[in-house]
């Protein structure tokens, strides 16, 4: 395959839409964005992960690099292991197998914090949408900025998107994809803020030894979006992997040098974290 003709799509997370990737695409303007059912300008999709990823499949070209941010990262993971033709390589930006924390898994959010979120939802819709953008931001040296480009950026909370959202609160709330991360063969691209307050850093270690063929780099200074922090230098790990073609003695991809600033990682083991441990 030709591999400057991999068709890059962008994915973003929770109560945002496609216009938060505006930075990134100025600097990777080859890439196209959807909006995740039911955000945007989204029709709705049902009520499973699945049926949000069904929605997303008929979109998108075969032999995509699907690059997901936090829940977009659970839907390209979905994706990749339910239609692999669709998904040629995944670039995972602040992603998690599971959101929330269980006995097994503490490199989460816990619980309770989501749930008081989804019941805040229920009654003060705007408030918790910005609220959940502040977390997001959180650790950032560019907090400011990152909070300023995120609240620009969400799916309002309105008549025609608020089922959606609820919904989609619901997914990070029950979906856990560590039992199927083993049927992701396609090679894996994690970026992950150091300092991310909403998602632990453990959580893309663990996915980055777990993949077949996953690599990690985490970027200091950062939060939950190194895409609005650090707009270049994510476009810049994005286009190199995405035209990547020199392979290593067992076929699996070499990896380019970081950015500067930026620490790569092949993945170490995060026992404690595993499933079943």
């Amino acid at each position: 395959m030709n591999t400057l003709a991999r068709p890059i799509v962008l994915l973003h997370g929770w109560g945002l839409s496609s216009k938060v990737w505006a930075p990134l695409q100025a600097e990777l303007p080859a890439a196209s964005a959807l909006d995740l059912p039911g955000h945007g300008s989204a029709l709705p999709a049902g009520d499973s992960l699945a049926a949000w990823a069904e929605a997303l499949v008929a979109q998108l070209p075969d032999g995509a690099v699907l690059v997901g941010w936090s829940l977009g990262a659970q839907l390209a993971l979905h994706i990749a292991a339910q239609h692999p033709h669709k998904a040629a390589r995944l670039v995972l930006i602040a992603a998690t197998p599971r959101f929330v924390q269980a006995p097994d898994w503490p490199a989460a959010l816990p619980a309770a914090t989501l749930a008081d979120f989804r019941a805040d939802f229920d009654t003060t819709p705007d408030a918790t949408q910005r609220r959940f953008t502040a977390l997001q931001a959180m650790g950032d040296s560019r907090r400011r900025d990152v909070t300023a480009a995120l609240n620009a950026a969400l799916t309002p909370a309105d008549d025609t998107h608020r089922a959606a959202l609820a919904t989609g609160l619901k997914h990070l709330a029950d979906t856990d994809l560590r039992a199927s991360i083993g049927s992701v063969h396609q090679p894996v691209r994690l970026i992950h803020g150091a300092e991310d307050r909403l998602m632990p850093a453990a959580a893309a270690e663990w996915l980055a030894d777990t993949l077949p063929d996953g690599r990690l780099s985490v970027f200091k200074d950062c939060g939950h979006a190194p895409l609005l922090s650090r707009p270049a230098d994510c476009a810049a790990l994005i286009q190199a992997f995405a035209t990547e073609a020199t392979e290593g003695p067992q076929g699996r991809a070499l990896p380019s040098p970081p950015p500067e600033g930026v620490q790569g990682n092949l993945g170490r083991p995060c026992v404690s974290l595993r499933a079943g441990h």
